[in-house]
């Protein structure tokens, strides 16, 4: 089915990892020392983007006085501390196994790299990729294509020959802007 791809590129959170449950609760609990709470409707409108944007849009809903950056590192941190033991591979993991060795992969995830990578050695599945680009790597997150050509790049095939799975609209908006067509896996 991917045959006509000489490269595909995999989102993490949601798409690959069962990330979303471990995400919410580490929100609860840093949104909890401060008095806040999220909106589930407006977090889920947010997916793919960078953890210090989605802090952004909740600092602001509750005009709160708070650093959105200083937020997103304490929130990255929860996650860190809860990750590696609630975390589970989702069944697109198998399309990622029956291509290895086939076509360079990657994953372009709007996840910190300490995470990505700290989650995906954990879970023995870093071999799967030739590279992993995180929010920490590009300037211009998703929807910008910045994170999927920089994918491409680095596993040294064009742009427009690549594939992206993706589970959030910000990431499906990003494979377009990079020429590149995307399979919605919320639809599979």
């Amino acid at each position: 089915m991917y045959e006509r791809y000489a490269g595909l590129i995999f989102d993490m959170d949601g798409t690959i990892l069962d990330t979303e449950p471990t995400h919410r609760k580490a929100w609860r609990e840093v949104l909890g020392r401060y008095g806040m709470r999220f909106d589930e409707q407006a977090m889920v409108a947010l997916n793919g983007s960078p953890t210090w944007r989605i802090a952004q849009a909740i600092i602001e809903s509750h005009e709160a006085d708070l650093d959105p950056h200083h937020l997103a590192r304490e929130k990255t941190d929860a996650v860190k501390a809860m990750l590696l033991d609630s975390v589970t591979p989702l069944p697109l993991i198998d399309v990622v196994k029956a291509w290895h060795g086939r076509r360079p992969m990657s994953v372009g995830t709007r996840s910190e790299s300490s995470v990505a990578e700290a989650l995906l050695a954990h879970l023995g599945l870093r071999h799967y990729f030739a590279a992993v680009v995180a929010a920490d790597h590009v300037k211009q997150h998703k929807p910008a294509p910045d994170t999927f050509l920089l994918c491409a790049e680095r596993m040294g095939v064009a742009p427009e020959r690549c594939v992206v799975f993706e589970d959030a609209d910000f990431g499906l908006q990003a494979a377009a802007a990079a020429g590149m067509d995307a399979v919605d896996v919320r639809l599979l």
